[in-house]
């Protein structure tokens, strides 16, 4: 029962506690203690009307009305004067001051650790991720979602607050307006109530709106990336307007979504103080002309319920706000399940080196009922250069995607050493292969940095950079730039030819310290003369490094310890270059097709 009453109607508050756990509480009791000094400041008040209407102008009548004050101050043994009222009024003043910068510090505080603490664990649960699921993703959604809606999040969150904050103000002035006029303030809340049932009809529709949004945002960052992916064949084939309509669709679509937003939050702003003085003046009205209460009580309790409908209509309006923003916690909170629920297989033994090499037995993968790879036996000594060759779709990527722990097999084995992959902490795994693909990776940053990945420029690491250049045939060019190393590249490498990328990435691996070297089509790219000249550098590697190689340039791979044909999904021959085109009339017939 206590589980469904806290699912129903405390679902954002358990939400935020999550991730802020008691701090959330100490902002309440900050926000509390802020309202009660107000409140016994703002109660000082009614002593004064009081001094303020005795005949004789010193000290009030000891037969003033009975209330929580002056029961207050004859327990407390305070006299009643007009500098004792004074003087407790201005240091209630003083401490509700002192409160409020407390709060207000302490607010700006839990709301750092709650965006540093949401981006680190959803960053967390990222850099797990299965690639298995991330390359089925929706990678607009993803993008939109680690930028602008995380962002939002952080402003719903500060939303969530101030509705906090101003539900418990609401709490102390509606608790000082009871100890002053009990019925006054039932019939205040009675008002708050039938006020309350205006603003179901706005929050109805902002949450609809709210959610809409969000599914608008990720299909606009999705055709953005599209947009600047495709940019080149977009531009040369004249389809950039027709495609550029389709984003101006996207983005009419998502302002017309923000102005309906802005519309209900102006509803909010426009009725909330009218009904207010509405109310208040009602209620003034029935208390001196029915009830014949005394003015004076009248006019402090007022204070408590003007400031008390205030917060309230302010809280309902925050809630609007904060209403538009559910569609990015019921999205952020999703992917961050999905993510958590699709996270990679990870083992707890730290991979060292390479020692003997790597085995495959029996090893099979499907994307669902799609077999890919169909039982292959292989084993790749430490050291040991292979190429993986065959038409496209038999299946090459997909066994070096396996090789990298990137994807994890549907049935069969696979063993690093004696170690099966399963049991193998794959991040330090990882570490130690390069890869290098026909799909350059090149970042906006200098050319060090780019080779480097940010490393500090200390005297080895300069060394090391220096001799990546060599071997990946990078020197002459990058002295020959006016900036030399520290030359920023650009988005995508986008100052850079195709080989220069590819070189770029050749170096980044060559400067690490690996076990295991792949090369998916790396040299696809490259010119013949530097192809060759890369081709020479990667073979004095041999021994050095375990290499594998996925080629369709078959000249690439004719000095490979092993060449490996696959065919829909199986091994259908390996054996050194020669040895295999003797032994095998696919691959002899693949060699004569490229006139080698």
């Amino acid at each position: 029962m206590l589980k469904q009453f806290i699912k129903k109607y405390l679902k954002n508050f358990t939400y935020f506690y999550r991730y802020l756990r008691y701090r959330i509480f100490i902002v309440i009791g900050l926000t509390f203690m802020f309202g009660l000094m107000d409140g016994l400041g703002l109660s000082m008040f009614l002593p004064l009307f009081q001094i303020a209407a005795d005949s004789e102008g010193g000290a009030a009548n000891t037969a003033t009305e009975d209330n929580f004050l002056m029961n207050f101050f004859e327990l407390a043994g305070i006299e009643f004067t007009l500098v004792n009222m004074l003087l407790l009024m201005v240091v209630f003043f003083v401490f509700k001051g002192l409160f409020f910068y407390i709060k207000s510090i302490y607010d700006a505080k839990v709301s750092r650790y709650f965006l540093v603490s949401t981006r680190k664990n959803l960053l967390d649960k990222f850099s797990h991720l299965s690639f298995r699921y991330f390359i089925n993703a929706d990678v607009g959604a993803v993008q939109n979602l680690m930028t602008n809606e995380i962002n939002n999040l952080l402003y719903a969150f500060r939303d969530y607050l101030i509705i906090v904050q101003k539900g418990v103000m609401v709490v102390v002035y509606m608790l000082f307006a009871f100890a002053m006029n009990a019925e006054f303030a039932i019939l205040i809340m009675i008002g708050g109530l039938l006020f309350n049932f205006v603003f179901q009809w706005i929050y109805k529709f902002t949450l609809v709106a709210s959610r809409k949004l969000v599914k608008e945002s990720n299909d606009y960052q999705g055709t953005i990336i599209q947009l600047v992916a495709n940019f080149k064949y977009l531009k040369a084939t004249g389809f950039i307007k027709d495609y550029a309509r389709r984003v101006i669709h996207n983005i009419e679509s998502i302002e017309a979504v923000n102005y309906r937003l802005g519309k209900l939050g102006a509803i909010t702003g426009a009725i909330r103080e009218p009904i207010l003085i509405f109310i208040v003046a009602a209620v003034i009205l029935l208390q001196v002309y029915v009830r014949e209460s005394p003015l004076s009580t009248i006019i402090v309790s007022l204070l408590f319920f003007y400031r008390a409908l205030t917060n309230l209509t302010d809280l309902q309006a925050q809630y609007n706000y904060f209403l538009g923003k559910v569609g990015t916690m019921e999205n952020v909170a999703q992917f961050t399940e999905e993510i958590g629920a699709n996270r990679e297989i990870q083992g707890h033994a730290k991979y060292e080196s390479l020692q003997k090499g790597l085995n495959f037995k029996d090893l099979k993968f499907s994307y669902g009922n799609h077999r890919i790879i169909k039982g292959i036996n292989l084993d790749i000594a430490k050291n040991e250069t292979i190429a993986l060759v065959g038409e496209s779709g038999s299946g090459k990527s997909t066994l070096v995607n396996l090789i990298a722990g990137l994807l994890d097999a549907n049935k069969g084995s696979y063993k690093i050493d004696s170690s099966e992959i399963e049991t193998v902490d794959k991040y330090s795994f990882q570490n130690k292969i390069g890869y290098i693909s026909q799909e350059t990776v090149i970042f906006n940053a200098s050319i060090y940095d780019n080779i480097t990945l940010w490393a500090e420029p200390t005297s080895e690491n300069r060394t090391r950079f220096d001799q990546a250049l060599e071997r990946a045939s990078l020197a002459d060019f990058v002295q020959g730039l006016e900036n030399g190393k520290d030359t920023i590249l650009g988005n995508n490498g986008i100052n850079l030819s195709g080989g220069q990328k590819q070189r770029i990435s050749i170096a980044r691996e060559l400067f690490k310290d690996i076990d295991i070297l792949i090369l998916d089509e790396a040299t696809s790219a490259l010119d013949s003369e530097t192809e060759k000249t890369i081709q020479e550098n990667i073979d004095a590697l041999k021994g050095q490094f375990t290499i594998i190689i996925i080629a369709h340039r078959l000249a690439t791979v004719r000095n490979a310890d092993k060449v490996v044909l696959m065919n829909d999904g199986k091994i259908v021959g390996q054996g050194a270059f020669d040895v295999l085109k003797d032994s095998s009339p696919k691959f002899k017939r693949m060699v004569e097709l490229q006139e080698l």
